[in-house]
């Protein structure tokens, strides 16, 4: 797992100081920096009252000379809810601190936050700047706003608990061959770029009907509600087999990113995703990279800012009764993208498979003129490429005459009830009435507040 996890996160460089001159001559300072005990300060404790807690932070000159440290700044100021005490002496701002070689120093870092104010972000942040040879280096201060259950780079198993929100700050872990469970009407915030991360794990988010779990950033005012990009998102890597259904993911990156499958598993998708909601995310809704195998059922994603789902270096896919939509104001490409094949960083191109690449009864469309694009390789002709698309309108410029795409509403119009309030409800006249392949009938739509008819209506929603 550290080794995994010390691939994704980014490691901070330590540089390394200069030589001492003799204490008979002039005193010369080394132009080197400092080293820290640790980049993020962060304070742990669940406050539930008035708090006030203190955490140490040790600096270093690791050189061989006098190290001046020309100021140490909280960069809040006078309106930072954090304190510095310096080798004994209180304040905002410390200058002309001089650092004997090989030596160290112990900062003490004091919070007080009055949590029980509900307006109060879940977490609330400040930094400590110091500046050594005109060369600013930061250490982050974190300290939890509200009560809550944090996780800080931990790793979970078992079952959370649902009665307070779960904050994520950097990651929380599922861990190989270990099993999360998620409870219904869970609330999840995350940090920027924080992750909820599986390695080779089980993740199992079990939202139901009316208590759906929720992912969304942990800033809470009212600018963000509507902000992409506020966090990363879901990555599963190479995990075993997981289900996440009744589950609302706004806001973030990638609402779910899967990179491989389990290698052991070949015949179990790597998710099951059933009734999720996934929009607004800065790029992907629904990213499968390099292998990943889903099903997904009753499923509405849209308007996310570059795809609703793309599919990367291979995979396995079976979309049924979902809307993948556009609708996003910066549409710039097509909703769907699927391709087996990959160049990377060094220029090597890297192909898969798609032993199953198959939808049905779904809704692709969007703004643009084409919201359908799949570009596929096969070198050798050694890779399987299975598609089968039946039963779904889809929008695309050039309607292609591969025999894989069966009974299309090509170009229509969905006739939703009002795409740009997200109502995506179907009015009785739309052409998706009564038009889905009942061969592979699903009880409840999307809501579960309607059974579906048959013949049923293509898409996520069945009408009354």
């Amino acid at each position: 797992m550290t080794k995994i996890i010390s691939g994704i996160f980014l490691l901070f460089a330590i540089l390394l100081g200069q030589s001492l001159v003799s204490c008979k001559k002039p005193l010369s300072f080394s132009n080197g920096n400092l080293n820290f005990s640790t980049d993020t300060v962060v304070f742990d404790t669940v406050f539930t009252t008035v708090g006030s807690t203190t955490k140490r932070l040790k600096i270093y000159n690791p050189g061989k000379s006098t190290l001046k440290i020309d100021e140490i700044e909280l960069m809040g100021g006078s309106s930072s809810p954090f304190r510095l005490n310096v080798d004994g002496l209180k304040g905002k701002l410390f200058s002309e601190i001089e650092m004997e070689k090989e030596d160290s120093l112990f900062i003490f870092v004091e919070v007080t936050l009055s949590v029980n104010n509900g307006t109060l972000p879940l977490i609330v942040e400040d930094r400590i700047r110091f500046r050594t040879n005109g060369k600013d280096q930061f250490v982050q201060l974190a300290a939890w706003g509200q009560d809550a259950y944090f996780h800080y780079k931990d790793i979970n198993s078992g079952t959370w608990p649902n009665d307070k929100p779960h904050v994520i700050y950097d990651y929380a872990a599922v861990d190989s061959a270990q099993t999360l469970n998620i409870q219904p009407d869970t609330k999840i915030y995350l940090h920027k770029d924080a992750i909820l991360y599986n390695y080779k794990g089980t993740l199992n988010i079990n939202g139901t009907r009316d208590h759906e779990v929720i992912l969304q950033g942990d800033r809470l005012e009212a600018f963000y509600q509507d902000q992409p990009g506020q966090f990363y998102g879901i990555y599963m890597q190479e995990a075993r087999h997981s289900v996440i259904e009744h589950v609302i993911i706004k806001n973030g990156t990638a609402g779910i990113h899967l990179y491989s499958n389990d290698p052991s598993n070949i015949s179990q998708y790597t998710l099951d995703l059933r009734f999720a909601e996934i929009y607004n995310n800065a790029n992907y809704g629904l990213f499968l990279y390099s292998g990943a195998k889903v099903k997904a059922e009753n499923c509405l994603i849209y308007k996310n800012l570059s795809r609703a789902v793309l599919v990367l270096e291979g995979g396995d896919f079976n979309f049924n009764y979902c809307n993948l939509l556009g609708y996003a104001a910066s549409d710039q490409v097509e909703t769907v993208g699927i391709t087996n094949y990959f160049k990377n960083s060094e220029g090597v191109t890297n192909y898969k498979s798609i032993n199953e690449g198959v939808f049905t009864n779904c809704v692709i469309t969007g703004n643009q003129a084409t919201e359908f694009a799949i570009s596929t390789e096969n070198p050798g002709g050694v890779y399987n490429l299975n598609f089968l698309f039946r039963n779904c309108l889809i929008t695309a410029e050039t309607i292609p005459s591969d025999g894989y795409f069966q009974n299309i509403l090509w170009n229509q119009n969905p006739a939703f009830v009002n795409y740009i309030e997200n109502d995506f409800n179907i009015l009785n006249s739309s052409v998706l009435n009564g038009a889905a392949d009942d061969n592979f009938h699903l009880n409840e739509d999307f809501d579960g507040g309607n059974s579906r008819s048959i013949p049923s209506d293509v898409g996520a929603y069945e009408t009354n």
